[in-house]
């Protein structure tokens, strides 16, 4: 069975938003690395439409880029109750009930499915007990507002830590499981 795994940069104070603003300063060749490596363990990503629209803008144009071809090629699911078609390569629309739709893609075979960005679509995955992992790659920075990845009115939900990594930059690399699965 495949895993639904959330990788996310995020700031000291768990802001995910706008990592363009901030997250450069941090990524070089170990952080590379670890982020080739949760691209080489996945086949597909899960994205809300506004991530969706976001880097089918972006990505098609940056072919040149570390990691295009892997956005590029990968099967994209995207949620959405507004949009009829998603034209970038390999897209499809998800329109019906979330924990059904993810648990069919969940049971096909293949490697891991990354939701990256869609935050929205995060709290509601959480809600239904459909993240199998998080990868969270936690910058040595804190910027004192935007959206952010845990937002108040969620429920309770117990993480084991399983692995951990602290870069040269200060950046920590964690990766938890609901306890659980653990």
């Amino acid at each position: 069975m495949r895993k639904l795994v959330v990788s996310m940069f995020l700031t000291l104070d768990g802001v995910m938003e706008a990592p363009d603003q901030w997250h450069g300063a941090y990524f070089d060749d170990e952080m590379g690395a670890t982020v080739g490596a949760q691209m080489a363990a996945s086949d597909a990503l899960l994205l809300g439409r506004v991530t969706y629209e976001g880097f089918a803008a972006a990505w098609p144009n940056m072919a040149d880029e570390p990691g295009a071809d892997h956005m590029n090629g990968s099967a994209k699911y995207v949620v959405s109750t507004t949009l009829d078609k998603a034209e970038w390569n390999n897209s499809t629309v998800l329109s019906g009930n979330l924990a059904d739709e993810v648990n069919r893609l969940k049971q096909q075979p293949g490697k891991n499915i990354t939701v990256m960005g869609s935050a929205t679509l995060i709290q509601s995955l959480m809600r239904e007990d459909l993240i199998d992992e998080y990868q969270l790659l936690i910058d040595p920075v804190i910027i004192g507002s935007g959206k952010r990845l845990f937002q108040d009115g969620l429920d309770h939900k117990a993480l084991t830590l399983v692995d951990s990594k602290t870069f040269s930059t200060g950046v920590l690399y964690l990766t938890y499981r609901p306890a659980h699965q653990a």
